[in-house]
């Protein structure tokens, strides 16, 4: 649920003009793994990357802990890209 609603925002941003990146951290990384009946999770990914003006990283330990690999759509990142994200951002959200 966090995941969809953080999604659903970001995505609504990103129709407002804004840029948006999300680093995923802890059990975000696995937001595919969520049911797509009741949260509609990949189709808001695949809005939210079709835009071009979005970006989507997980954290790579988070992913490492859970075995999961990364994709061309979601790749690795490290502590070094969340802060560089937070640094260069206007704004900083948690979910």
């Amino acid at each position: 649920e966090t995941n969809w609603n953080a999604l659903r925002l970001a995505n609504l941003a990103l129709t407002k003009g804004d840029e948006v990146n999300i680093f995923l951290l802890g059990e975000a990384v696995e937001y595919d793994k969520v049911n797509q009946e009741q949260f509609n999770i990949k189709e808001l990914v695949d809005r939210f990357l079709q835009t071009g003006k979005a970006q989507l990283i997980a954290c790579g330990t988070c992913m490492n802990i859970r075995d999961r690999e990364d994709s061309k759509n979601c790749p690795k990142g490290g502590i070094e890209d969340l802060y560089s994200l937070i640094t260069t951002s206007d704004k900083v959200l948690t979910f």
